[in-house]
């Protein structure tokens, strides 16, 4: 009898343990893998995410709030801009493009930002693409119109010519709805970025909104700044945040973004930590496995010692036994991590629009289960040298 037959008839014979045992196995591998490939996936795609801007201008505060309000839309502004400081780093050398946005209203959670045009023909968020109007035409400045990103239409299954009264404030409040209302001209194509969960609306539409303070109604949130060249942006950060004290200049945009992701890396080696026993105690289950029923393997082992196998053979074969149900479970763990990554990536788009790729492949893909089938297979060693020590005389005494 050779050996994969030897193996393939100990997996049929034990074929609860094995298949509960491949689960564990599938279940560990699938989610050490997803944990790690969020992580990287997560840092990269935030650090690389600058809406196709350079720097942010905005109220004093941190930078960190600043950027997280202005390119990823989160978090509330750290304050408010006057027109001027709009005017005068728009007139700037060193700037070659310069977006005002404000913010202070939302839709049923999804965010109002108000705008100029140019959003549509002069910003590019990656190298030769822009932010373009798939569906309908890009609000008129002065007019009560909207554009809606992809993925905000999509949750809110709006389309062009819905009609809609924005709420105040940036979480939804049923009580605090607006008298003016808005009508969709356009519905922005898949970009991929924090844009595409956002209602853009031209800039007077929210700084003359009812209900908001009239003395701010020239005031902006930030200014998206595109530079000219990266002497430009140490200047501007001279300018702003070391010789002024009254606004913040955040150069480069990465960097802020990589502080953060420094600042909760204890949190990711925990999560990683965790994850790695979760892998240990699934592929110890294997050890468990398989010692656990060699009371019931001695007889057929004495029986296979007695036909002519070798007590290297047998211990192979426990060896291998073990290797082959990592590999049954590896097998199904790619279907778990799928199911994780889909999950994870669709919440990650719905709270920050920044797009994880469930699909992609990385060496993970290939270090994981082979590190699983290597420790399952340690693992093997311990019931295969209970098996190479089986006394087969004893064994094949017959039982009363």
């Amino acid at each position: 009898m050779t050996l994969p037959l030897i193996v393939y008839k100990s997996l049929r014979q034990h074929l609860l343990s094995t298949i509960v045992t491949a689960i564990s196995i599938a279940l560990a591998g699938g989610l050490l893998m997803a944990v790690w490939t969020v992580k990287e996936q997560s840092q990269e795609a935030f650090t690389r995410q600058n809406a196709g801007f350079d720097a942010v201008l905005g109220a004093r505060g941190a930078k960190l709030q600043l950027v997280l309000n202005a390119i990823f839309h989160l978090e509330a502004s750290p304050g408010n801009l006057k027109l001027q400081d709009y005017l005068d780093i728009k007139k700037n050398r060193a700037v070659a493009l310069a977006l005002p946005i404000a913010v202070g209203d939302n839709y049923y959670g999804y965010r109002l930002v108000g705008t100029l045009t140019n959003l549509f023909t002069s910003v590019e968020y990656a190298p030769g693409k822009k932010y373009r109007v798939k569906t309908g035409t890009p609000f008129v400045d002065g007019y009560a119109e909207a554009v809606l990103g992809s993925f905000a239409a999509q949750r809110l299954r709006m389309k062009v010519g819905d009609r809609f009264h924005p709420y105040h404030g940036l979480i939804f409040n049923e009580e605090k709805q607006h008298a003016e209302e808005y009508v969709v001209t356009g519905i922005m194509e898949p970009s991929n970025t924090p844009a595409d969960r956002v209602i853009w609306i031209p800039i007077a539409g929210i700084q003359n909104m009812k209900g908001h303070d009239p003395k701010s109604s020239g005031d902006i949130s930030a200014v998206l700044i595109k530079l000219r060249s990266q002497i430009a942006g140490q200047q501007l950060d001279v300018m702003y945040n070391k010789q002024g004290d009254r606004l913040t200049f955040v150069w480069p945009i990465a960097f802020v973004i990589a502080q953060l992701f420094g600042k909760i890396a204890w949190f990711d080696k925990i999560l990683t930590l965790v994850a790695w026993l979760v892998a240990l105690v699934a592929t110890a289950s294997v050890l468990a496995s398989i010692y656990n029923s060699m009371n019931e393997r001695r007889r057929d082992i004495a029986i296979l010692r007695a036909l002519g196998a070798r007590s290297q053979t047998i211990f192979a074969a426990v060896i291998l036994e073990a290797a082959a149900i990592a590999v049954i479970g590896m097998i199904i763990s790619f279907g778990v991590y799928f199911g994780i990554m889909s999950g994870a990536a669709t919440v990650i788009r719905s709270q920050t629009g920044v797009v994880l790729d469930p699909g992609a492949l990385g060496v993970i893909m290939i270090w994981v289960p082979l590190a699983m089938i290597g420790l399952s297979a340690l693992f093997g060693i311990v019931p295969a040298a209970k098996a190479y020590r089986t006394n087969v005389a004893e064994n094949l005494l017959p039982t009363s």
